[in-house]
């Protein structure tokens, strides 16, 4: 069976910019003294998680990775008739069970910003704009008084949580409970937390709570950033769109004048999954396990990042994947483009995919075999399929 499972995927994309630094450029990385072009890791997950193919292969096993959750808890709880006042108190205390609420001013803070009128209206506009913008339907917070629209502050949380759909489930109870009885919840009905999932994604990824580092859950997939097997240099767009109703009679020039940046490259990914720790995170549930790295593989294989795709539809298949079972420590095969596929190769991806295999057949010569079974999808080979990957991967 093997504990672990080591996916390595040679994708290309054409001019794009899929991952995006502070200054909008394609991010890069230095390795082997050259420049590649970098997909985060981050990135790769969040595209993988937010698919629609893994989304509907794991339809109702998902979490809510969230600092809103205390916000969807107080408009659940309006919704049912629980007053604002009520709603506020009680939002903020379950909220508080996944991270420490926003800060709130206190009182002796608030009545200083309350006595200045230059102060009172910016932190009274900031504060309406924030909380109209996310209200429910119905309910205006425009209508509430600065205190109020302080005390809101507390529903949210500081830093993004997972939430399993066993806690989504059991705060829904909970808050049906608090509307019959009329009272906020009792401490021992706010240990709410789970160490054990049915949410793939939180079993796959993990998360960690720093209030209550026994309810962390350790991630059972890790997932390395992608990187070019080539040196890249980026490039520049320069573009400009014509204005329609503009006939040319007074102004030949164009409404608009922009520029962004651009690279095409062929990616190295790797990702492992523990498929054991996978197993333990979903509370034992095997089936649930290969089903979520079925899932996973085959999200892994045909979807690229979000990125600029409606100013480059670069969409684009792995061209190979390597898959490989086994006990044995896990190790990445990224050395094989320490040195670059460069000018002097005639076929970027056959090479690539020659050194990749060259590379896997060194490790295995001088540590012995670093994986019990293989199972290898090459395009331009037309060896293999991805049913028989998937199969593969899944059992």
């Amino acid at each position: 069976m093997g504990r672990f499972i080591q996916l390595h995927l040679l994708t290309a994309y054409p001019p794009a910019n899929l991952n995006r630094d502070d200054q909008g450029s394609p991010k890069t990385a230095r390795m082997g003294g050259y420049d590649r072009l970098r997909v985060s890791s981050q990135c790769l997950k969040r595209t993988w998680r937010s698919s629609d193919l893994f989304s509907e292969a794991m339809i109702g096993r998902k979490g809510q990775r969230t600092k809103l959750f205390g916000l969807k808890t107080y408009k659940d709880m309006i919704s049912i008739g629980i007053s604002h006042e009520n709603a506020v108190d009680w939002a903020t205390g379950i909220a508080g069970v996944f991270g420490k609420s926003r800060k709130v001013l206190v009182d002796s803070d608030l009545k200083k910003i309350l006595t200045d009128e230059k102060k009172k209206q910016e932190f009274e506009s900031k504060l309406r704009k924030r909380w109209t913008s996310r209200s429910c339907e119905g309910f205006a917070f425009n209508s509430l008084a600065i205190e109020e629209l302080n005390k809101m502050e507390g529903v949210e949380i500081e830093q993004l949580a997972f939430i399993t759909q066993e806690e989504q489930e059991a705060i829904t109870k909970l808050i049906e409970t608090v509307a019959k009885r009329g009272n906020s919840p009792e401490q021992s009905e706010l240990d709410i937390l789970r160490d054990k999932t049915s949410s793939v994604d939180v079993a796959l990824w993990g998360r960690m709570l720093a209030d209550s580092p026994k309810n962390n859950i350790e991630a059972a997939c890790q997932v390395a950033h992608a990187i070019s097997v080539h040196p890249v240099v980026i490039e520049d767009d320069y573009f400009t769109a014509v204005d329609d109703l503009n006939n040319g009679l007074e102004d030949m020039g164009a409404a608009h004048i922009g520029e962004t940046r651009f690279a095409a490259g062929l990616f190295y990914s790797y990702i492992c999954i523990n498929r054991e720790l996978l197993i333990k995170n979903l509370d034992g549930n095997e089936e649930l396990a290969n089903k979520a790295i079925r899932a996973l593989t085959e999200a892994a294989v045909k979807v690229a990042p979000e990125g600029k795709q409606n100013s480059f539809a670069s969409r684009a298949y792995a061209s190979y994947v390597l898959a490989e079972r086994g006990n044995q420590q896990p190790r990445s095969l990224s050395i094989a483009y320490l040195k670059p596929i460069g000018k002097e190769n005639q076929d970027f991806i056959a090479d690539s995919i020659t050194a990749i295999i060259k590379q896997k057949d060194s490790f295995d010569k001088v540590y012995g075999a670093c994986a019990d079974t293989r199972c290898e999808l090459n395009v331009p080979k037309e060896q293999g399929t991805l049913s028989e990957l998937l199969d593969f991967v899944g059992q």
